[in-house]
C-alpha cells in the first residue's frame, strides 16, 4: 500500500502537477487534468489503497493541499473521484459453528477455505463464499489454540492443552498423525514454506522442531525464561522467530538452533510476533496494547504502533508488506500503514474479544475470530 502522505506531498509538488501561473484563474481542463495525473500516480504505484471513511480522505485530502500551497477550487472533485479507487474493509459476513472460544482462523493456500481452531476441542473447515462447514476434526482432549493449513492445503495441523500436535488429511477429515513431546500445553504451530517440517511453541518454554515424514522431534530449542506464545518460521525457512510472556522475541538460525538477535522493549507478554513477507522485519504484539515493527538484521526497534485500548491479541503483515492488521481485547481490527506507524482504519463488527486473523494471499480478504464464537469475513 502507498504512504499516502507521502503520495500526496510527492505528487503536489511535482513539476507535472504544480499550478497554473494565473491561480485561481486555471482552466476546468486543467483542473481535470490534474486530477488525473494525481489519480494515474496513485494506482501506478499500488493495488490496494486502505483508508477509514471517505470522510477521512476529504480531510486528509484538504489538509495536505493546503499545507502545499495549492488552489482548492477543484478538490471537491478530486475527492469525489479519487474515492472510487480506494478499498476500505467492512464485515460482509458472519458465521458461526463452534460452540466454544475461538482462537485462531487462517485462510488455505489458494484462499477457498477457512481452518478454525476452538476451545470445544475440535478444528473445522469452512468454505469462504458461502460460510458452510465442511469438515469437523475431532481427536483433541483438550482446548485448540492454532490450526494451519499445509502450504499445498491438503493437511491442517493443530495444537492443544492435551500438549499433542495433531495432523489431518483435508479430504477425508481423518487424523493422520500425532506428535508427542511437549510436556505441558502446546500454544502455537507452523508448517515450514516446503511443508516438510513443523515447528511448535509451549508453555513448557521450549521450541520443538518436527520432521513431518519421519514423524518425529529433530531437534529442541531453549532460551525463553517464560512460556512461548508463538513461533514462525520465516519466508525463506531458515529462520524462527519465537514471542514469549518473558517480554521478548528471539529471532532463532535453524540450523545452528542458536539466537541470531532478541528484542526487548514490551512492557507486557508479546502475544504475537510475524515476519515481513521479505523475512527482513518482524512485527509484534502484546498485552501492554502496542504493536511494535524490528529490523531483523540490525534488531533495532523502528516503530511503536499506538491505538488499541486493550492488549492485542494477533498480529500479521499484508502480502505487499506495505500494510499491518491487528486485533485485540478491545473488539477491534486495526490497519496500519508500515512507512508511516499511522492507523489507516479501524475494523468494529465482532461483540468481544478478537482473537486471531489472517489475510488472504491477495491482500483483498480478512478473516478474524471472537470471543462471541462467530468467524468474521472482511472485504
Amino acid at each position: 500500500m502507498v504512504n499516502v502522505q507521502n503520495f500526496f506531498k510527492f505528487t503536489i509538488i511535482s513539476p507535472n502537477t504544480s499550478r497554473n501561473s494565473r491561480g485561481m484563474d486555471t482552466t476546468i481542463n486543467e483542473k481535470e487534468n490534474n486530477t488525473q495525473q494525481l489519480i494515474n500516480i496513485w494506482l501506478s504505484q499500488s493495488k490496494q489503497h486502505v483508508l477509514k471513511s471517505e470522510k477521512e480522505i476529504k480531510m486528509i485530502i484538504n489538509d495536505w493541499l493546503q499545507m502545499s500551497s495549492i488552489e482548492l477550487g477543484w478538490i471537491d472533485d478530486f475527492d469525489k473521484i479519487i474515492t472510487k479507487y480506494v478499498k476500505y474493509f467492512k464485515l460482509v459476513k458472519s458465521f458461526r459453528g463452534h460452540k466454544g472460544l475461538i482462537n485462531n482462523v487462517g485462510f488455505s493456500a489458494d484462499n477457498g477455505k477457512i481452518v478454525s481452531s476452538s476451545d470445544d476441542n475440535t478444528v473445522r473447515i469452512w468454505d469462504v463464499s458461502s460460510g458452510k462447514q465442511l469438515k469437523k476434526f475431532k481427536g483433541h482432549s483438550g482446548w485448540i489454540y492454532i490450526a494451519e493449513f499445509s502450504p499445498n492445503g491438503n493437511c491442517v495441523a493443530s495444537c492443544s492443552k492435551d500438549t499433542t500436535i495433531r495432523l489431518w488429511d483435508v479430504e477425508s477429515g481423518s487424523e493422520v498423525m500425532i506428535l508427542k513431546g511437549h510436556l505441558s500445553a502446546v500454544w502455537d504451530v507452523d508448517f515450514s514454506p516446503d511443508g516438510k517440517y513443523i515447528v511448535s511453541s509451549s508453555s513448557d518454554k521450549t521450541i520443538r522442531l518436527w520432521d513431518v515424514n519421519a514423524r518425529k522431534e529433530i531437534k529442541k530449542l531453549e532460551g525463553h525464561l517464560r512460556g512461548i506464545n508463538n513461533v514462525q518460521f520465516s519466508p525463506d525457512g531458515q529462520m524462527i522467530v519465537s514471542s514469549s510472556n518473558d517480554m521478548t522475541i528471539i529471532v532463532w538460525d535453524i540450523t545452528l538452533g542458536k539466537k541470531l538477535k532478541q528484542f526487548e522493549g514490551h512492557s507486557g507478554p508479546v502475544t504475537r510476533a510475524k515476519f515481513s513477507p521479505n523475512g527482513q522485519f518482524v512485527v509484534s504484539c502484546s498485552g501492554d496494547k502496542t504493536v511494535r515493527i524490528w529490523n531483523v538484521a540490525s534488531g533495532n526497534q523502528l516503530k511503536v504502533l499506538i491505538g488499541h485500548s486493550d492488549s492485542v491479541r494477533d498480529v500479521k503483515y499484508f502480502p505487499d508488506g506495505q500494510t499491518i492488521v491487528s486485533c485485540s481485547r478491545d473488539h477491534t481490527i486495526r490497519l496500519w500503514d508500515v512507512t508511516s506507524g499511522c492507523q489507516i482504519q479501524n475494523l468494529e463488527g465482532q461483540f468481544s474479544w478478537v482473537t486471531g486473523i489472517d489475510v488472504s494471499s491477495d491482500g483483498n480478504t480478512i478473516v478474524s475470530c471472537s470471543f462471541d464464537r462467530t468467524i468474521g469475513i472482511w472485504k
